[in-house]
């Protein structure tokens, strides 16, 4: 007797309850897939995104809006902050390295940064053509903006005022126009997500009262008093800073410094909530899943008594016929199993499109996570425990009381 040919030919006879069941398990490990491979990539692109960088100062306002706003490009920043200020804190002896920030403008929903070279060098980006900006109005595009908005070297485009209108939202800088000189190769970090320019390139834009008509000199003719940045991404000089630097700058300036590695974790905290709702949600599925297999194989069994009394009088033996059950239990739980994380990685990658198309963080469905061998291996078991009862009743089964009753 082939206990794989029985099973099937048995599950095919009622294939709406064997699909229910199915659907039922596929669901739970489908929601337990896509939570697992979105927050990993999502908690892993973040990690790398701020890697490096010590403390940010912004506006006062929001810690956690200055770490969103100025590592992820995904808020609107707190406000701006002088740039003399800024230029007396990079001078701070525990500061080591301090990275420029001007937000003001975007392309097409994109943001465009203002900053130095510092802040390529820091994600470790490489040119895939061109070169780096060297005067305001040049630009240097990331690999994503380069691929969805179709701009070459040589192109020429205007911003729009804000962090996320898109062409024809907001006010247009007309007569602004910056020229792409470069566009990096992917790095898999916020880079990839951003315009890239000259800080002066967001003080030329926008410093149309002060009727500076050469705008390679900007930085030299703007008073240094109307001068500002968004925020500054600093790395400290020693361990003692991470204790007195920010509420140095807290206490005495009026800008707001913001430690990433706290926010960060803050804001995984507050995620986490969610995602365990949803993962208790999932399980539960599952567990009601398992039930469900429970009972169509108990009915089944109910059924199948006196077939399971004629193969007995055929030569199976008891082991045989609990083995038969337990295998129809594996069978359903494995074909779940499979459904799901199909099904889990799809709904990833359709969650990857519409953050795409939010000019959000990416995430894709195409991946593997090493953890998703334990769904596989928590489906079986539910599978083989909600079989355990009626292989356990199958193994018991009397002949001679069966048959007689036919």
């Amino acid at each position: 007797m082939n206990l794989a040919t029985v099973s099937l030919a048995y599950l095919r006879a009622r294939a709406l309850s064997t699909a229910l069941n199915v659907l039922l398990l596929a669901l739970g490990i489908a929601t337990i897939t896509l939570l697992l491979l979105a927050t990993s990539q999502l908690e892993e692109r973040m990690q790398r995104d701020a890697r490096g960088i010590d403390l940010v100062v912004g506006a006062k306002g929001s810690p956690m809006q200055i770490i969103l706003s100025s590592i992820y490009q995904l808020d609107v920043p707190t406000g701006n902050v002088s740039w003399k200020q800024a230029q007396e804190l990079a001078r701070h002896r525990m500061v080591k390295k301090v990275i420029p920030l001007a937000l003001a403008d975007n392309y097409r929903g994109h943001r465009i940064v203002g900053t130095n070279h510092d802040y390529v060098a820091h994600y470790n980006a490489r040119l895939a053509q061109g070169r780096l900006w060297q005067a305001p109005l040049e630009a240097v595009l990331g690999a994503e903006i380069a691929a969805q908005t179709g701009l070459a070297m040589g192109a020429t485009f205007v911003g729009a005022h804000g962090m996320g209108a898109g062409e024809g939202e907001g006010v247009m800088h007309e007569t602004h126009s910056y020229r792409v000189v470069g566009v990096l190769a992917p790095t898999g970090t916020v880079v990839d997500r951003v315009v890239l320019t000259d800080v002066a390139s967001v003080w030329a834009v926008h410093a149309d009262q002060y009727d500076i008509k050469d705008v390679a000199r900007v930085a030299e003719l703007m008073p240094d008093d109307e001068k500002e940045l968004t925020a500054l991404l600093i790395q400290y000089a020693s361990p003692l800073a991470v204790a007195m630097l920010p509420r140095y700058i807290n206490q005495n300036s009026a800008m707001q410094a913001a430690s990433p590695a706290y926010e960060t974790a803050r804001l995984f905290t507050i995620i986490g909530v969610g995602v365990d709702v949803l993962r208790a949600f999932a399980l539960v599925l599952i567990i009601a899943a398992g039930l469900s297999v429970f009972i169509a194989l108990y009915n089944a069994l109910l059924e199948r008594r006196y077939d399971l009394a004629v193969m007995r009088t055929l030569g199976a033996s008891p082991g045989k016929l609990m083995a038969l059950m337990l295998f129809e239990g594996a069978l359903l739980a494995g074909i779940g199993a499979a459904l799901g994380l199909a099904l889990g990685h799809v709904l990833t990658e359709a969650l990857g499109y519409a953050f795409k198309a939010a000019k959000q963080v990416a995430v894709t469905g195409w991946t593997w996570h090493n953890s998703e061998i334990w769904l596989i291996v928590l489906a079986l078991a539910v599978g083989v425990v909600a079989a355990l009862l009626p292989a356990w009743r199958a193994y018991r089964t009397d002949i001679a009381g069966t048959l007689a009753r036919g």
